[in-house]
């Protein structure tokens, strides 16, 4: 670990920023992580963190939301507002309601204290895997009042372009990928999230709700997402422009 020299190292070395005031966590786990490959700094408040992040660029942030000068849920919306960093959360507080409130704000995954350190290391890659997977270029496509541009990550709802988290959108372009065709549960964890998700599948339903308020749509008359009960979801067949 070397402390600001994050920008200085291999550019095939993940950078790693955890946020962690407890020594007794931070300084073990930051060994752990540089033993296997990783370039760790540590931001022991909310400021430094902040300041870090923007400074270096980290490939990943993990995120305690117990800090000295701060809730780790605000630094989490304002590292959200300034780039698509991914996030993994860390705490001690596990409540659905937590969980529900962290996957919102832009979390990728969230990791209740105390964790094996193998198994937080997995999600580490897990998530890199995902987020630097080369995205596959598809056509601007269209559905109802809803005009979506995978390529450039970009989505508009009418004449209003949409704020989508990077799970929110990965989730819209991979169902509009194969409009009118199910997608089960199962391939959505597996191409959104990671063949390796550790956690509940009860993820996948947070996103989606969170998708669908931002749609306006309605799970029980749906325009654009729909469920098929014990299988999957499906997108709506798109039209043409102008239809």
């Amino acid at each position: 670990m070397r402390n600001g020299q994050l920008n200085s190292e291999p550019e095939d070395t993940p950078r790693v920023l955890l946020v962690e005031d407890e020594s007794s966590i931070a300084d073990p786990f930051a060994q752990a992580l540089t033993r296997n490959g990783f370039t760790t700094e540590i931001a022991r408040t909310a400021a430094s963190a902040l300041e870090m992040a923007e400074a270096h660029e980290p490939d990943v942030v993990l995120l305690d939301l117990t800090l000295p000068d701060g809730d780790g849920l605000d630094l989490c919306r304002e590292l959200r507002r300034l780039s698509d960093v991914p996030i993994i959360m860390l705490t001690a507080r596990g409540t659905v309601t937590d969980r529900v409130l962290g996957f919102e704000l832009g979390a990728d995954d969230y990791v209740v204290k105390p964790f094996a350190t193998g198994e937080m290391i997995s999600r580490i890659r897990a998530v890199l895997r995902r987020t630097r997977a080369p995205v596959r270029a598809a056509p601007p496509s269209t559905v109802g009042d809803l005009r979506l541009d995978a390529g450039a990550r970009r989505a508009w709802l009418r004449d209003d372009e949409l704020k989508l988290t990077r799970k929110e959108f990965d989730l819209l372009a991979r169902l509009a990928a194969e409009p009118g065709r199910v997608v089960s549960r199962e391939t959505l964890m597996s191409d959104v999230w990671d063949e390796n998700w550790f956690g509940s599948t009860k993820t996948l339903d947070v996103h989606i709700a969170a998708l669908r308020r931002k749609l306006g749509d309605s799970p029980v008359t749906p325009r654009y997402v729909e469920t098929v009960r014990g299988v999957g979801f499906r997108m709506a067949s798109p039209t043409s422009p102008g239809h």
